[in-house]
Parts: structure tokens; sequence; C-alpha cells
């Protein structure tokens, strides 16, 4: 058995996308619409595997940034190598995402950064 998605609510459903596809390589699908709902969805796949779903729908709600609130708190992507953890960060860093920590090797033996990306999502 393997996670085949995780799904994410966002505001700006563009950004969102090219935040992926330029610092991850992410590919996108086709926008999924439903006229109905007004739900919009993109399913974002990674080289090595794993996806992301992004979705934007009417009303959807705001919550106030809390590093240690309840429930879904970090998104951690594996890059390959140390040196392509930093090459990230800096670019980042570079396009004005703040930097909460790292690089850095964690207790439990990770090679991380921990970045305040889009929408305030670790």
């Amino acid at each position: 058995m393997r996670i085949n998605h995780i799904a994410l609510y966002v505001h700006d459903l563009e950004g969102a996308k090219r935040f992926f596809e330029i610092f991850f390589n992410a590919t996108s699908n086709e926008m999924y619409h439903n006229p109905k709902t007004g739900l919009k969805t993109y399913f974002l796949s990674f080289p090595d595997g794993g996806r992301v779903e992004i979705m934007n729908c009417p009303g959807i709600l705001s919550s106030s940034f809390n590093p240690f609130r309840q429930g879904y708190i970090h998104l951690a992507m594996s890059v390959g190598s140390k040196e392509l953890v930093d090459n990230i960060t800096l670019e980042l860093a570079n396009s004005g995402y703040e930097i909460l920590s790292g690089p850095r090797t964690t207790g439990d033996g990770y090679y991380e950064s921990c970045i305040r990306a889009f929408e305030d999502n670790i």
C-alpha cells in the first residue's frame, strides 16, 4: 500500500501550481473544473513519483499561520542531495520565501530546510 496523493485547498491555484513547477519540477495535468460547484483542481506529478492535488473552490476558509497547529503541518520533498537542498533553499530565499530553519541536519537524520511557502504552508 502507498499514498497516491495528498490534496491541498489553496486560494491562488495558479500561484501554487507555479511554485511546485518552478522549485520542484512538478508536471501538471490540465485543470479540472466542475462548473456546478466551482471546484478547480490540478494534479501535480513529481519526477520520482508522488503527486499533490491543489484545489480551489468558492468559499474556502483561511486560517492564520501557526507552525504548531493541529492537522496538516508540512509537506516534505526529497530532492536527492544536500547540494540540491542548499541550492533550492537559496532559490526560494532569493524569490522572497521566508526560510524558517536550515539547511541543517535534524535530530532524526534528515538534511532539510523549512520554508514558509505559498499561502503560509510549510
